[in-house]
């Protein structure tokens, strides 16, 4: 398994800001928070006990695992809410003019060479 450049730690604090994105200022009280919490001590006090000798190998690689993992789920949480924003944004509105939906993706519509009358 490929080493993680960042920290157990750093894991564990982008996971539990973003329950507090999600849950609000009481996300302290929730079930997620109790288990990851619980999680990061129990294979915080594993690690202490690691040995890089032939026998002590499987409790190392169940620590880099438990790692990887805490990693994906940051992952998966900053990716539920980052698509959540976006189809907030580009999804809630209903109908849009033509201008508008131009607008959104960065385009104008043309305009009327000459002056026909007709536009604004």
């Amino acid at each position: 398994m490929a080493t993680l450049s960042s920290s157990p730690l750093r894991a564990c604090r982008g996971i539990l800001k973003e329950l507090r994105a999600i849950q609000g200022p009481s996300y302290n009280k929730s079930l997620a928070y109790n288990y990851v919490m619980d999680q990061f001590r129990k294979n915080k006090a594993s690690s202490r006990g690691c040995v890089t000798a032939v026998t002590g190998e499987r409790y190392c690689r169940a620590q880099q695992e438990a790692h990887h993992a805490s990693h994906t789920y940051l992952c998966l949480l900053a990716s539920t809410r980052n698509h959540q924003a976006l189809h907030n944004y580009y999804h809630g509105k209903g109908d849009r003019s033509l201008a508008q939906a131009a607008s959104m993706v960065g385009l104008r519509l043309p305009t009327q060479p000459g002056g026909k009358g007709w536009e604004k």
